[in-house]
């Protein structure tokens, strides 16, 4: 007899015979999805979110004194914050 073939053992006395089990999830996430994109409503444009971010990281990291410019530096060096142009904060 192959290992595969062999008999399953016969479930302990007052517990349920345990059966494979599968949900198929695909239709819900469509249906997640559409309602994300139904409540982002027909005006949100992705681009423009991406480059309002943009514009927020350069405000957040601007105007730093030598001592934030040196940790930001390192913090980018580390790869906990990504590079930003020449990799120096903008001034």
């Amino acid at each position: 007899m192959a290992p595969h073939d062999t008999p399953e053992p016969a479930p302990a006395a007052g517990r349920p015979e345990l059966v494979d089990f599968a949900v198929d999830l695909t239709s819900m996430e469509v249906h997640r999805r559409a309602q994300v994109l139904a409540a982002l409503g027909p005006d949100w444009d992705p681009v423009e979110v991406l480059l309002g971010e943009e514009a927020a990281y350069d405000l957040l990291y601007s105007g730093l004194d030598a001592e934030q410019q040196r940790r930001y530096d390192e913090l980018v060096a580390a790869g906990v914050l990504p590079a930003r142009g020449d990799g120096r904060a903008a001034p």
